[in-house]
């Protein structure tokens, strides 16, 4: 028996949620999941209710030890969340970004040493970055420029956008660390950045008071890096062009492409969302059986916020705390 606990049932959590029964149901693994959020998202579908054993309210303490607790809630309450399932849960898939600021003191949540703190990164599950990742090798790209465009107020259907945490920096909000995964994906891909520069600002008529373009110029030892990531692009754009000394290579990660402009060769592929994310839950628990190790961790996860935040200095580690 697989004892799990949720924290938060917002929208990314449900789909987390449905994945881990179906996964989990797949592998005839019996499971059984608590849930801890504040109520506010209104009573839940039967799909979900039904295959809760027991609901507690956020604030209260942790009544059971889990094998794993996923933390799903804003981004501001993931140091929280996790101190408070630190000794109660030997695992934790962590939705991105791991945290609202890379200052946090990873000393003070007294992790144990054994147990396992994966931060969700379902890009690199995406087969169009899986087929870069496998097929191009990282030496011969000369240059990088990726984007990821969209308007906002459509992101949650029936919801204001401007009362989700997207909206608001104190909650985590900002196109900046929401959008965080095209930083993971591409220092998956290229390697840790060296030097950068980055404009994060609020610009458009948006309601909000979070940044609504992140724009950055940066280099990795091999490569530059452009990148620029908005909230209020009224179609939505997911690409990436790979710059090599012979073609320039056009990967469209909602059309599910992969196109060599110069020789005219492309790839179709299957990029249904939840096939991707099906595939990083179904990792996590490999990496829970140890079948594979954790190579999403806290601290590549802090990394990667250093650098969506426009820190790009060598320095590496966090603040201990006591």
């Amino acid at each position: 028996m697989m004892n799990l606990a949720f924290v938060g049932m917002g929208s990314i959590g449900k789909r987390h949620f449905r994945n881990v029964c179906a996964c989990l149901e797949q592998a005839r693994t019996p499971y059984s999941v608590d849930l801890y959020r504040s109520g506010r998202g209104g009573r839940l579908d039967g799909e979900i209710s039904d295959n809760i054993r027991e609901e507690f309210p956020l604030g209260s303490g942790v009544s059971r030890e889990y094998d794993a607790v996923f933390i799903t809630n804003p981004t501001s309450m993931h140091y929280e969340t996790l101190r408070k399932f630190a000794h109660a849960a030997k695992a934790a898939f962590i939705e991105k970004p791991v945290f609202d600021t890379p200052e946090a003191a990873l000393g003070a949540l007294r992790l144990p040493k054994d147990g396992i703190y994966y931060v969700a990164c379902p890009l690199r599950y995406h087969p169009v970055i899986a087929y870069v990742r496998q097929n191009i090798r990282p030496e011969r790209i000369c240059a990088a420029r990726a984007i990821c465009s969209s308007y906002l107020p459509d992101w949650r259907p029936g919801t204001d956008y401007r009362r989700c945490y997207s909206a608001r920096r104190d909650m985590g909000g900002g196109a900046d660390i929401d959008l965080i995964h095209e930083w993971d994906y591409l220092t998956w891909l290229l390697g840790p950045v060296e030097t950068g520069f980055s404009i994060r600002e609020q610009v458009s008529a948006l309601e909000i008071d979070s940044c609504d373009i992140a724009a950055y110029i940066a280099r990795t030892k091999r490569t530059v890096i452009e990148l620029h990531l908005d909230y209020f692009g009224r179609k939505s754009v997911r690409q990436l062009q790979l710059f090599l000394p012979e073609d320039t290579v056009m990967c469209d990660l909602l059309a599910g492409t992969v196109c060599w402009q110069a020789s005219g060769r492309s790839v179709a592929l299957d990029c249904r969302r939840d096939g991707y994310q099906m595939a990083e839950i179904r990792h996590f628990f490999d990496i829970l059986e140890g079948r594979c190790p954790n190579d999403s961790d806290i601290p590549g996860a802090l990394r990667v916020l250093r650098y969506a935040r426009g820190d790009f200095s060598p320095t590496e580690g966090n603040k201990e705390g006591d």
